[in-house]
């Protein structure tokens, strides 16, 4: 599958709470989330090197509709009303349309 729509935000947890965060949205891969479906095909979650309560998430989806449609999804809201609580303010998104670039990704960090 190829990307034809993108994602990407920025979040920063509470005090410490950097790596809840992250893991927390590593679960929307597990099987029913919305990066789980075929239409996800990059998600992405990283730590600030230099801010460990910045968390950055890419997405990279078959299109805009699929991604709208599985994040307006059940699974993903509730995912939302999880990770909620532990931000420090609001989130900053972008998305975007890619031109062209490389992704591989091994097991996730410890």
């Amino acid at each position: 599958m190829i990307v034809q729509y993108g994602f990407q935000a920025t979040l920063t947890a509470r005090p410490g709470r950097g790596g809840e965060l992250a893991e927390l949205l590593l679960t929307g891969m597990d099987e029913g989330g919305a990066a789980a479906s075929e239409h996800c095909v990059v998600y992405l979650v990283s730590r600030s090197a230099s801010a460990p309560d910045v968390v950055h998430i890419i997405e990279g989806w078959t299109s805009k509709e699929e991604h709208e449609r599985l994040f307006d999804g059940e699974a993903a809201r509730a995912l939302v009303s999880r990770i909620t609580p532990l931000l420090a303010g609001e989130p900053v998104h972008a998305d975007y349309v890619p031109v062209r670039g490389k992704a591989a990704f091994g097991p996730a960090a410890a």
